[in-house]
């Protein structure tokens, strides 16, 4: 059967391969970053700011000009720029061509002194900026969630593991703290490299600014002050003295790092919530209607961590690309890094993009079942509490030696009951039931209150939310009210 058979005439796009980071999961706003649209309109922008910076600093261009630019930023004929790409083999040309028509009395000062890398380059750095700008509040909503549940269930006691056996007692908030410090990292790296990201600039063809240089009849301080100019009004502090053709690809290094780190984070948090959800003590959120399995009705399938773990791998491995890429740009540069990055980058934040959106998700609706919690800690906490036991039975006259002989006896009985027959930790009713611990057997409640097994756990929760994690999110105060909805 054809492809058209098996499709029908359903939507636009249904015979074709989409990216599903675009079709299904990322927002709008991250999506539309990286689409044409916000591309070539910022092709245009830096044209007009290039143009407006060269006629400030004496070249021979009108108002009318600018105007004329100005007005047209928008209008921007995608089937004429198709039509010159597939002419010219150079998409950049195509645009300089394409802007050319609807401005015909600016055309001959479009793209004036500049190179490919001017608008191709400087549009990434601004695209990598804003895409940082984005994902920045979404971070610190879904520590402010975290840290609102790690506060409320800062006191209840939880069986810890290492290596996922059974060790001491935490609390749940605690453990929640864990994640939280790691997302803290994260949120402070995202901004230093935000606030990092160093303009290109106005530097011609190999970076010498050499065409500059000519237009400006060898006056080294205008072409200074035009790379200034320019780099302002994109809104940048700062930018590169040195450069290539390009900007050193080290910043697609540095970028996409912090974000596989962001990756590591979110599928610890994720893989974490998996397994206690394995364990019935946590899950994520699961709507009325929602269906776990297609063949066991009665699953609730952890979908959204799964989803986060899946995602979040591929974020991880995207660090490759910019490793290598930045490796082989030859002397001033190379164009084997062009179609790689123009996947890598835009994987990379509409990947971020989407686990975040998912994790937030799940930070908004995490339950909690104490009961579980509670049967888990009473199969355990009879063997953690021997050590007590035995300082209380010391305490009472008893022989140290002789206590813990005894106490190993009856805790292989214990064990033993769990292990081969399936029974509950019975290791306290044998104690209760053996003369020799009469002395403490009126303090055995006490003994075995979770809450004194978990330290300081409640009071780091407290002072880590308070020193640590407030301040941080103060920033961001005003844009933590906002909602995730989930496509799927």
């Amino acid at each position: 059967m054809s492809v058209n058979g098996c499709h029908g005439d359903g939507p636009a796009g249904r015979t074709t391969y989409r990216s599903p980071l675009a079709a299904r999961y990322a927002s709008p706003e991250m999506s539309f970053l990286f689409s044409d649209a916000h591309k070539f309109q910022t092709w245009r922008l830096l044209w007009l700011f290039l143009a407006e910076a060269e006629q400030k600093l004496g070249l021979p261009i009108t108002d009318e000009q600018i105007e004329e630019m100005r007005v047209n930023l928008d209008n921007i004929d995608y089937s004429v720029a198709a039509e010159e790409e597939k002419r010219l083999r150079h998409d950049v040309m195509a645009h300089v061509h394409t802007f050319g028509r609807c401005c015909p009395k600016a055309a001959g000062i479009i793209h004036l002194g500049a190179t490919s890398c001017y608008v191709g380059d400087n549009t990434d750095l601004i695209t990598l900026k804003k895409a940082f700008d984005l994902l920045l509040p979404k971070v610190a909503r879904v520590i402010s969630r975290l840290a609102d549940f790690a506060t409320e269930h800062a006191n209840l006691p939880t069986l810890g593991f290492t290596h996922f056996q059974p060790a001491q007692l935490t609390t749940v908030g605690k453990r929640c703290c864990l994640w939280i410090q790691d997302l803290c990292m994260d949120l402070e790296r995202l901004t230093r490299a935000r606030d990092d990201l160093r303009f290109r600039g106005v530097k011609g063809t190999t970076g010498t600014q050499a065409s500059f240089l000519q237009l400006f009849e060898g006056d080294h301080q205008k072409v200074e002050e035009l790379d200034r100019m320019v780099t302002e009004r994109a809104g940048f502090q700062r930018a590169f003295l040195i450069t290539g053709q390009t900007y050193t690809r080290k910043v697609d290094i540095e970028v996409l790092s912090v974000l596989a780190s962001l990756g590591a984070s979110v599928h610890k948090i994720s893989t974490d919530i998996r397994l206690l959800a394995s364990l019935k003590e946590l899950e994520e959120p699961f709507e009325k209607q929602q269906i776990g399995s297609s063949a066991m009705p009665y699953k609730r399938n952890p979908m959204r961590c799964e989803r986060c773990c899946s995602l979040a791998r591929h974020l991880m491995t995207l660090i490759m690309d910019p490793l290598q890429t930045a490796s082989v740009q030859w002397l001033e540069r190379t164009l084997d890094d062009s179609a790689n990055r123009r996947l890598c980058l835009a994987e990379a934040f509409l990947t971020a993009d989407t686990i975040l959106n998912t994790l937030q998700n799940i930070s908004e609706g995490l339950v909690v079942y104490p009961k579980v919690i509670e049967r888990r800690i009473r199969q355990e906490l009879p063997f953690m509490a021997t050590e007590n036991i035995i300082m209380a039975m010391v305490k009472a006259g008893s022989s140290r030696q002789d206590c813990h002989e005894r106490i190993r006896v009856l805790s292989q009985e214990a064990a033993a009951v769990v292990k081969q027959e399936g029974g509950d930790n019975d290791l306290i009713t044998r104690i209760q039931a053996d003369p020799y611990f009469s002395p403490i057997h009126a303090q055995l409640e006490h003994l075995l209150d979770p809450s004194s097994f978990t330290g300081r756990a409640a009071q780091q929760v407290e002072r880590f939310l308070k020193e640590e994690v407030r301040p941080l999110l103060k920033s961001y105060e005003s844009q933590m009210d906002v909602k995730v909805e989930l496509n799927l």
